[in-house]
């Protein structure tokens, strides 16, 4: 007589007395999967096997959710992204700099080097490139807003810079010194010259119209 095995399944018993996983237990552990995969191996080392293997279910479990191991890797991804906090250094110079430096480290980093993975793969296709921008762009304005709106409230810059395009351009700028160039990391003069030549200069002209 043939044996069950005693791996979990989405389709059948995982053993006496147990009852197969679904829903959010099932997509909770494909996703704590997903991210111990990313976390060893990065996203070139992802496969929906491994992945199904490590989650005790079977690749058929994993499609149904994820078209494919690029949507499953931003998926992964996002669970290992964390809020940033915004700085308070009573300047909007001090907390620019906090920001880019914090961001530098971040993409620097072991989980950077992943979004630069997924980014890479992405490529040009909008619907991947909008739910990675979730998390390395629209998500990075919040903090961004929040010290340029001290800033306003400080008197240091006008409400009309008070703009999400306008209080992200350095960290996309940074970005950009990954992306398309290719850095492993920025020096901190590279920091400073993006928050005193750009971002600040920028800020302080957005005003009224005087005319």
């Amino acid at each position: 007589m043939t044996q069950e095995p005693t791996g979990q399944s989405e389709t059948g018993q995982t053993g006496v007395g147990q009852t197969r996983r679904r829903g959010a237990v099932l997509e909770e552990a494909i996703l704590r999967a997903a991210v111990d995969e990313l976390t060893e191996s990065g996203y070139a080392g992802l496969t929906m096997d491994k992945v199904a293997a490590r989650a005790g279910t079977n690749k058929n479990a994993l499609y149904r959710r994820w078209p494919n191991r690029l949507a499953l890797g931003i998926a992964g991804y996002r669970q290992l992204v964390t809020t940033v906090q915004p700085p308070d250094t009573g300047e909007l110079r001090g907390d620019a700099l906090e920001l880019l430096r914090g961001a530098n480290r971040h993409w620097s980093s072991p989980l950077g080097a992943i979004l630069r993975e997924l980014l890479a793969a992405a490529g040009s296709t909008p619907e991947f490139l909008a739910q990675l921008q979730e998390q390395s762009g629209d998500a990075v304005a919040a903090p961004w807003l929040t010290v340029l709106g001290r800033a306003v409230a400080r008197g240091e810059a006008a409400p009309e810079a008070l703009h999400p395009r306008v209080a992200t351009v350095a960290v996309v700028l940074l970005r950009n010194e990954f992306v398309v160039r290719g850095a492993p990391s920025a020096p901190d003069d590279v920091l400073v010259e993006i928050v005193d030549e750009v971002y600040l200069p920028l800020v302080r002209r957005r005003g009224p119209d005087p005319s």
